[in-house]
């Protein structure tokens, strides 16, 4: 089953490294809805936990993350949450 554009947003964020706080402010979301994301990126990718999931969309979608590394990576401000 394909992943939602937000599903993809949200996990491609856990793979550059936000926490699930970061993720939440950055893209103006509530802490659960970021959670439920996750979690239903999990199930749709039948993968046995965010990291397993990050890895089966990588080897499925080989330019995937080129595209958020350039939007989002440069503003991971290390911490200041």
């Amino acid at each position: 089953m394909a992943l939602s554009p937000k599903e993809v947003e949200v996990l491609s964020l856990v793979a550059l490294g936000y926490s699930d706080k970061e993720i939440m402010l950055k893209l103006k979301m509530s802490y659960g809805t970021v959670r439920t994301r996750i979690d239903k990126a999990v199930l749709k990718l039948k993968a046995r936990n965010r990291v397993n999931a990050i890895l089966i969309y990588k080897l499925t979608h080989k330019d995937w993350l080129e595209e958020y590394y350039e939007t989002y990576y440069s503003t991971l401000d290390g911490g200041n949450i």
